[in-house]
């Protein structure tokens, strides 16, 4: 079966010219390859126009803004011609094994991920390998990463766990069905998670195939794309080490922004199990009667509810905080109307670190509410007037912002 690589990138060139390399090494011109040029200025674009390759899309955002990855990606699988698509990261190398051993797995409403392969720059997880066979281009170990998959391969031959992340391949059907990424999260950042998560609501199959094999030099587009500047290293109890890199200023702005973006959109910190699985409850639609409220309790308390009623003057938190978001401020605080669903009151004076967590778990703890009822948990009195899941909009990107 033909696939197509989507393949965003701005000012990341070497890493994509590897990433390049082992598509065509790998599998020649039998999958399609849609490379995608966020208004680069490092020639990225001149380095695409020159390939002459007929497999390869060619795809550029003048800019000189960027778009992100976010976008891009949807951009490129309306782009390909192929059934069945891959978002594949541009610091990505592909392996022999890669797409046929994950290809067994594909069935409608299934989404597969490979296992990533990945030097000691992160975290270890039981979902992936840490192996270091380079971390730049000039100095991969093209022969021992190549052997090393042939050879582990077999081992853990037809071996599937339930989990996801990138890089993961479905039916473009499928993904179009869920109208793709969201762009609440563009330029980058939370995209991955948010659509996850959708697609588990959507009841779709998340498969991870143990025996399909791809190196990540991880984060090397947004995370750490300055380079490499190791800030401190860890030990780890089986006596190895992982290396901390410094995050870049612009990643972490935005991870910042786009994590408030997340909590207005699901009401919830990112969850997932050991294995990637993501752990989602129901979105159940709340309003909140804040008593007490200040600037700075209503910045740490408005994005987890859909609508907020306060005693105090927001205009000047909405002037700062509705140009880093595209919900609707205006309409969301002050402005809680009759068909109020869930009614959540409390007084900010006792708020305290508990009552946060608690909130953080109040999808969990409304999943089971029933209408007519009131609850006093921690702070909180919950009135029940009608319970509102809103999951199916959220699947669709449909959930209210402006």
């Amino acid at each position: 079966m033909k696939i197509s690589f989507i393949v965003p990138s701005r000012n990341n060139l070497k890493y994509l010219k590897q990433c390049v390399q082992s598509i065509t090494y790998n599998y020649g011109t039998e999958h399609d390859i849609v490379l995608l040029d966020d208004a680069s200025t490092d020639g990225t674009w001149e380095w695409i126009n020159s390939l002459e390759q007929d497999n390869i899309i060619k795809y550029r955002n003048e800019g000189p803004e960027r778009v992100g990855h976010t976008i891009l990606y949807d951009v490129g699988v309306s782009l390909s011609n192929t059934e069945v698509f891959t978002i594949f990261h541009a610091d990505m190398i592909t392996s022999p094994e890669h797409i046929p051993n994950s290809l067994k797995y594909l069935a409608p409403k299934t989404v597969v991920a490979a296992t990533r392969i990945e030097p000691p720059l992160h975290p270890p997880g039981p979902e992936k390998i840490v192996k270091d066979f380079g971390m730049e281009p000039e100095n991969f170990k093209w022969a021992e990463y190549y052997t090393f998959c042939k050879e582990n391969a077999p081992l853990v031959r037809g071996i599937s766990t339930k989990g996801i992340f990138a890089p993961w391949l479905m039916y473009k059907k499928d993904f179009e069905d869920i109208n793709g990424h969201d762009p609440l999260f563009a330029p980058m950042e939370l995209e991955d998670s948010d659509i996850f998560n959708r697609m588990h609501l959507a009841g779709y199959n998340l498969i991870q195939a143990r025996d399909s094999f791809v190196y990540h030099m991880t984060c090397r587009g947004s995370r750490f794309k300055n380079g490499l500047e190791i800030e401190k290293v860890i030990p780890l109890q089986d006596g190895t080490f992982w290396h901390k890199p410094k995050d870049s200023e612009e990643y972490t702005k935005l991870r910042q922004l786009k994590f408030r973006e997340w909590w207005r959109k699901w009401a919830m910190d990112v969850l997932h199990d050991n294995d990637m699985y993501p752990v989602v409850p129901s979105r159940i639609h709340k309003s909140a009667i804040i008593y007490g409220c200040n600037i700075n309790s209503l910045a740490t308390l408005e994005p987890w509810f859909d609508n907020i009623i306060i005693d105090c003057d927001a205009s000047s938190y909405i002037e700062q905080e509705q140009p880093n978001t595209l919900y609707n401020l205006k309409d969301k605080i002050n402005n809680l109307d009759a068909t109020v669903n869930i009614r959540v009151t409390f007084n900010v004076s006792q708020f305290t670190n508990k009552s946060y967590e608690v909130l953080k778990q109040m999808n969990f703890i409304l999943s089971d509410a029933e209408e007519g009822a009131s609850y006093e948990i921690d702070i909180f009195k919950i009135d029940v007037f009608k319970v509102v899941n809103m999951n199916t909009d959220l699947i669709k990107n449909l959930i209210g912002k402006k």
